[in-house]
């Protein structure tokens, strides 16, 4: 049966899980992630799954989950770099009559009145303005 989900790493991403293997940090999972991703590279080695648990000690429904992860992308981000500078503008500009200060919940709401997004929760806000610093 021919997989449903193929990994083919890139160049940068082969050499990022070499580099996960060659000096290990943070948790042992992750090099083992890696580990895994390399040798079931189609570009690669190409082991079948089964060698690949055999390999490394694990179900072979865990190789076929990592597969499908690698495979689906993450959610896209809600603020492009535009609505980011208009986040940010509207932080440092004064705030609503009768608010002191800006809050998330209010931020989050001027950003949908504004139309910069269709809905925002105050936690994306939140991140944002952190990564921003």
């Amino acid at each position: 049966m021919p997989k449903k989900y193929l990994v083919r790493l890139s160049d940068a991403e082969r050499d990022a899980c070499q580099a996960v293997v060659k000096k290990p940090k943070g948790s042992a999972e992750k090099v083992r992630r890696a580990l895994i991703l390399l040798k079931a590279d189609a570009d690669g080695p190409a082991w079948s799954d089964a060698r690949i648990a055999e390999a490394f000690d694990c179900r072979v429904q865990t190789i076929e989950n990592l597969r499908k992860r690698r495979e689906t992308s993450p959610t896209p981000r809600k603020l492009d770099g535009v609505g980011e500078a208009k986040l940010i503008a509207m932080r440092l500009g004064k705030p609503p009559a009768g608010y002191g200060r800006w809050s998330l919940q209010l931020l989050a709401e001027e950003l949908v009145v504004l139309e910069v997004v269709d809905s925002i929760c105050p936690e994306t806000v939140r991140k944002t303005l952190k990564q921003m610093g």
